[in-house]
C-alpha cells in the first residue's frame, strides 16, 4: 500500500488522480489477496490439496463404475480443466497477465482505438472531466467584490431550482454519471479479481461450476462498464463543452438558459448510463461462459419444451386408439370369410365351425409405438454397455 500512498493523498484533486489511485489500490489488493489465499504460505493450500484429491477420486470411481472411459475424448477436457485451474489458482503472474490484463487493459485499449487516442482512454476522459469542472468553478467564482456580494445575496434568496442551483445540480449529476460509475466499476472489479482464485477452483466440480460461470459474468460486466462510460461520456462532453463556455453572460451574470441546458444534458447523461448498464447486463446474461453455463441453457430449453410434449403425445395417441378397434374388426371379418366359405356341403351338419382371425400385433400396438418413439434416457453404470439391444419383434394373436 505504500506505493499508492501518494496517489491516495492526491485523489481529491480531481477525477483523473482519483481514478489512478483506485487502479493502484485495486492492483495491490488483488495481489495481496492472491498471496493470502493460494500463495506460498496461503491459508487455502490444504483446501486446494483436498479438492484436487477429491477430483481425482471421483474420476477414478467413474472409471470403475463404467460411467467414464479412458480415451482422448474423456481425458482431454479433464486434463485441460485441471491444468487451467492449477495455473490460475497458484500463479499470480499467470493470473495477472491473462485475467487482469483482459479485464482492465482490454476495454481501455478498445476505447482508445475507437476514440483515436494514445494512452489510457479512461484517464484521458477523466482529465477532460477535470477541465470541465474547472471551467464551471471559474464561472461560479465571483469576479469582483460587488459581484460576489450580489451572488451571495441571490444564493441566499433563491432555491435549488434557481439558475445557480440548476448549474450545481447538473454538475453533480455529471460527476455521478462519469466518475461515479468509473470508480464504482473499478472497485467492484478489484473485489472480483481479489476473490477470483476461489471461484477458479470451483470450476473443477459440476455442482459448483455455476458459481464460476456467474463470477466470469460479473467480471465481464464490471470490465465493459468503463468502456461504455468512456465512449458515451466522451460524446456527452462534446455537447457539454459549448454550454459551459456560455454559462457566463456578457454582463458577467450567470446565463439562465445555459444553466438549464447544463442540467438537462446531465440528466440525459445519467439516463444514458443507466441504459448502457442495462444493455451490458443483458449481453452478459446471454453469455455461455465457454460452455460452463451449458447445463443452465439445457435446463431452460427442456423446461420450455416439456409442456408442449404432453399435448403432442396425447394428440398422437388418441387417433391411434380410436383407429385400433376398426382395424381389428376389419381383420376379423377378412379372416372369417374364407373359413365360412370353406365349410361347404361336405361338412357335417353338426360340425362346429372354427373361425380363426389373425390380428397383427403391430397394428393393435400402434398407440404404444407412437408413445415409445420419444427419446428415452438410458441408464449408465455397471453392465450398461453389455445390455442387449431391444428390437421390437412383430407377434401374432390367434383368437
Amino acid at each position: 500500500m505504500n506505493a499508492c500512498a501518494d496517489l491516495v493523498n492526491n485523489a481529491s484533486a480531481g477525477a483523473a488522480p482519483a481514478l489512478r489511485a483506485v487502479d493502484c489500490m485495486a492492483n495491490q489488493t488483488a495481489a495481496s489477496a492472491f498471496a493470502r489465499l493460494f500463495g506460498t504460505e496461503g491459508s487455502l493450500l490444504p483446501a486446494l490439496t483436498i479438492l484436487l484429491t477429491l477430483y481425482i477420486a471421483i474420476f477414478a470411481f467413474s472409471l470403475i463404475t463404467g460411467r467414464s472411459r479412458l480415451g482422448v475424448s474423456a481425458l482431454t477436457p479433464r486434463m485441460m480443466m485441471l491444468g487451467l485451474v492449477l495455473t490460475f489458482a497458484t500463479s499470480w503472474m499467470a493470473f495477472q497477465q491473462v485475467v487482469w490484463n483482459l479485464a482492465v487493459g482490454a476495454p481501455d485499449q478498445i476505447a482508445g482505438m475507437i476514440l483515436g487516442e494514445q494512452g489510457s482512454a479512461s484517464v484521458l476522459f477523466a482529465d477532460r472531466i477535470d477541465m470541465v469542472m474547472a471551467a464551471i468553478s471559474e464561472v461560479a467564482a465571483p469576479g469582483t467584490p460587488d459581484a460576489g456580494a450580489q451572488q451571495a445575496a441571490s444564493a441566499a434568496n433563491s432555491g435549488a431550482f434557481s439558475p445557480q442551483g440548476a448549474m450545481w445540480l447538473g454538475t453533480m449529476l455529471l460527476l455521478l454519471g462519469t466518475v461515479g460509475v468509473l470508480v464504482t466499476s473499478r472497485i467492484a472489479l478489484a473485489v472480483l479479481l481479489a476473490t477470483g482464485p476461489v471461484f477458479v477452483v470451483l470450476a473443477l466440480f459440476g455442482p459448483t461450476r455455476g458459481l464460476t460461470a456467474g463470477w466470469l459474468r460479473g467480471l465481464l460486466l464490471t470490465a465493459i462498464a468503463p468502456l461504455f462510460v468512456t465512449l458515451g461520456g466522451s460524446l456527452m462532453l462534446e455537447l457539454v463543452a459549448p454550454v459551459v463556455a456560455t454559462l457566463r453572460g456578457g454582463d458577467g451574470a450567470l446565463d439562465v438558459r445555459a444553466a438549464m441546458a447544463l442540467f438537462l444534458l446531465a440528466c440525459v447523461h445519467c439516463a444514458l448510463m443507466v441504459m448502457m448498464l442495462k444493455v451490458a447486463g443483458t449481453m452478459v446474461s446471454a453469455w455461455n461462459v465457454f460452455g460452463l453455463a451449458s447445463g443452465e441453457a439445457a435446463t431452460q430449453s427442456a423446461a420450455a419444451s416439456a409442456p408442449a410434449v404432453a399435448p403432442a403425445v396425447a394428440g398422437l395417441a388418441e387417433p391411434a386408439i380410436s383407429a385400433a378397434p376398426s382395424r381389428a374388426a376389419m381383420v376379423v371379418r377378412a379372416g372369417s370369410e374364407p373359413a365360412i366359405s370353406s365349410m361347404g356341403p361336405s361338412a357335417p351338419g353338426g360340425a362346429s365351425r372354427e373361425v380363426r382371425s389373425h390380428v397383427t400385433h403391430s397394428q393393435v400396438a400402434a398407440p404404444m409405438a407412437a408413445t415409445s418413439s420419444l427419446p428415452r434416457l438410458r441408464a449408465r453404470g455397471i453392465g450398461s454397455r453389455f445390455a442387449a439391444a431391444r428390437n421390437p419383434v412383430p407377434r401374432e394373436m390367434i383368437r
